[in-house]
């Protein structure tokens, strides 16, 4: 590897790769990105049309077929669009909410707000969402988006200008859904789900620019909720039932260095098929983070008071492909940007973005870990310039969910927290060990490292109060 510029590494062509392959990362972390997610990383450089690089971001960790963290770009016109490079949890994503209190205010409410809030929404695997809906309401979700939800009286206009893509990707044909996606995304709208999903109440503990941070309505002290989580079974269903269909189309004819990175043209009726239901499940996606955002606001209200305002400040997807224009060898190209585990970090005054931030940047909400911290950003021009304005999206993890449980079998993590003043929730023993401190890079060390080299702009960090898994 080469250091071509502060914190990026470049991987030479080599064994039919089509391009280099780019990591960002310190030096310390380098040392600790695991030689599978690497090799993962170099499969990716060698498929077809792909544009400039393969990109790996500090947070990376072997997945299936891309590695979690990584970033390929596509010739639009002629390219490829792969299942795999998107995930199973497709529009897995974070929300940040900002309250109208402070930490000071709601010290001695913080175990009652945590249970309120688990109680209200479910969580755990397989956890089934509060509402029932129907095939034709289903239907109209993914067709929608959060416009659903404001119809339903969910949601306001204040939310959809807060969210990435005004919480709606077009382009959508419920119609070529599979019965087992809509059976499995029938009950779950309105869920958490388990694993690394979460809800957190924070406070915010450092400002690092002011103006951004005001232009947020960002303050030091402030009492913030993060909610991270996707579109449930019905997303993952989606992504294996185009898997399956690819391999049993294209399997055989192509030369693929690894199985899981499967594909079909763009253009095709294969790949236009996945795209809309990847947008499918986007909206859904959307749709789940929005109906949490209104439980959440009614637990605030039962234990606070209803003079409290909860607002969105932001919500981003880590796991999308999306098409996007780049100049590429001095020309503007379309292309298809696969993300998995890789956050949009557009700069100041891209199209793409709404009014309400086109000034200053695309919002970035990165979680770390549920005893570190989180971090929010903005994104810069440099990103769009190096990476398809990309950036990182978590800590991303050191240690397995085995090899996390085995490491803190002796440990009360439940306990370990309640020391640090963060009260904990959740479905299972077994989640909290998974998902302890241990198993993830630490968050600061990763922010460090790509808003050193220039790929997005810290504003604040947050602290947590209140952890809820499931």
């Amino acid at each position: 590897m080469n250091e071509i510029s502060k914190n990026i590494w470049e991987i030479p062509r080599s064994d039919g790769m089509n391009v280099p392959a780019y990591i960002v990362a310190s030096n310390s972390l380098l040392n600790k990105i695991e030689q599978g997610a690497i090799e993962q990383l170099k499969n990716v450089a060698s498929l077809p049309s792909i544009v400039k690089g393969a990109f790996a971001m500090p947070d990376i960790h072997q997945g299936y077929g891309f590695p979690i963290g990584g970033v390929a770009a596509f010739d639009a016109e002629n390219g490829i669009v792969s299942p795999g490079g998107v995930g199973y949890d497709i529009n897995c994503g974070v929300r940040l909410l900002k309250a109208s209190v402070y930490k000071d205010d709601i010290s001695q409410y913080i175990e009652k707000l945590i249970t309120s809030i688990y109680s209200n929404v479910p969580c755990g695997i397989g956890s089934k969402g509060r509402l029932k809906i129907n095939r034709k309401e289903l239907f109209s979700v993914v067709t929608s988006g959060v416009k659903w939800a404001k119809k339903k009286g969910f949601a306001d206009s204040a939310d959809i200008d807060s969210i990435e893509d005004n919480g709606f990707l077009p382009r959508c044909e419920p119609s070529s859904l599979t019965e087992r996606a809509i059976e499995r995304g029938l009950p779950q709208l309105g869920s958490l789900g388990a694993g690394n999903h979460f809800i957190e109440i924070q406070y915010v503990s450092d400002i690092y620019n002011d103006e951004i941070a005001e232009k947020m309505g960002i303050d030091t002290g402030m009492v913030t909720i993060m909610v991270h989580t996707g579109s449930r079974g019905f997303g993952y269903q989606i992504c294996d039932d185009n898997l399956k269909s690819l391999r049993h189309k294209y399997g055989n004819s192509l030369n693929l260095k690894d199985k899981e990175l499967i594909y079909a043209p763009i253009s095709s009726v294969d790949g236009q098929k996945y795209i809309s239901q990847m947008h499918c499940a986007a909206n859904y996606a959307y749709v789940n983070r929005q109906l949490i955002t209104h439980w959440i606001r009614e637990s605030f209200s039962a234990i606070i008071g209803n003079a409290v305002n909860v607002d969105v400040v932001y919500d981003v997807c880590h796991n999308i492909a999306k098409f996007e224009k780049y100049n590429v060898n001095g020309k503007e190209k379309k292309l298809l940007v696969h993300r998995k585990g890789a956050t949009r970090a557009l700069g100041p005054g891209n199209l793409l973005l709404g009014e309400k931030y086109r000034a200053i940047g695309q919002p970035i909400i990165i979680p770390g870990d549920m005893g570190r911290s989180s971090y929010l950003l903005v994104g810069t021009k440099n990103a769009e310039k190096e990476t398809f304005g990309s950036t990182c999206h978590g800590a991303g993890r050191l240690l397995s969910r085995h090899k996390a449980v085995k490491a803190t079998r002796n440990i009360d993590i439940e306990k370990a927290l309640g020391k640090q003043n963060i009260k904990v929730m959740a479905k299972s023993w077994r989640t909290l060990h998974e998902e302890a401190s241990i198993a993830y890079k630490d968050i600061s060390e990763v922010i460090d490292a790509v808003s050193s080299a220039g790929l997005c702009k810290k504003v604040a960090k947050m602290r947590p109060l209140g952890v809820i898994k499931g």
